[in-house]
């Protein structure tokens, strides 16, 4: 008998791409990857909130490349990743919301959020898991879902039919993609407190709600994302395809 060695949980060598990474979730992804080891990219809409992330990391010796990307602009997309190495890691941390009640949701809204949301993630996915199977590169792809991709939700209608979907497309991608070594899994957080949750989060009552349904009767913090995307990023995880990693403090339980 042999003694089994514990995967590595080190990124060292890999290249990770991180978008929506300038603040909240995806800077903190952005964090936890290159403080893994990870040579890492981060991309979002405006140039300067990139820089100050990327001086905030630098502050702390930490590198993070930033990448003026519109993830909804497919030929501004092609661009920007031919300029990069080919990728080991994505992280899919981009997103929107527009919460209201069903009866009043317009179409430009439910359009705004599925084009960010579901559209880009896919068409990004597809172009970044091609170069991974021409390569060769048995890497992960991780989409920051919800746990709105698991239940439904008062006022997010939309919100809720983009991550549900994400759920599915997670699914069919691991599928597809297996034979060629890589991942596909989601990241399903909680309500975490970011400037994206703040003005809901700000309604006592809605507030109330949230805690009462959250088991662990705390609100979830950025850094409860960071070890999960490690992990799913990592060689730890190497058996790990199709499913959803729920960081939502028992939300999902009942």
């Amino acid at each position: 008998m042999t003694l089994p060695q514990t995967p590595s949980f080190t990124l060292t060598g890999k290249r990770a791409l991180v978008t929506g990474g300038s603040k909240g979730l995806g800077f903190a992804c952005a964090v936890a990857l290159a403080q893994a080891g990870a040579a890492v990219w981060i991309s979002a809409r405006d140039p300067r909130a990139l820089e100050q992330a990327a001086a905030l990391a630098a502050e702390n010796d930490l590198a993070l490349h930033p990448l003026a990307l519109d993830i909804t602009d497919s030929a501004g997309v092609e661009i920007a990743l031919a300029q990069l190495p080919a990728l080991d890691v994505l992280v899919n941390s981009a997103g929107l919301a527009r919460h209201e009640p069903f009866l009043s949701v317009s179409e430009a809204n439910f359009d705004e959020v599925m084009a960010l949301n579901l559209r880009a993630t896919f068409f990004l996915s597809q172009r970044v898991a091609q170069r991974m199977r021409d390569e060769k590169i048995q890497g992960s792809i991780i989409h920051i879902s919800s746990q709105m991709g698991h239940v439904g939700g008062p006022n997010r209608s939309v919100y809720c039919a983009s991550k549900f979907a994400l759920e599915g497309l997670s699914k069919t991608m691991a599928l597809e993609l297996g034979d060629a070594g890589i991942r596909v899994n989601t990241l399903c957080p909680t309500f975490i407190e970011t400037e994206l949750s703040r003005q809901s989060l700000d309604d006592p009552d809605f507030r109330r709600y949230v805690l009462e349904n959250i088991k662990l009767r705390r609100l979830g913090r950025v850094e409860d994302v960071m070890g999960p995307v490690v992990f799913l990023a990592s060689d730890a995880a190497g058996m790990i395809t199709g499913t959803a990693l729920l960081v939502d403090g028992g939300w999902t339980a009942t």
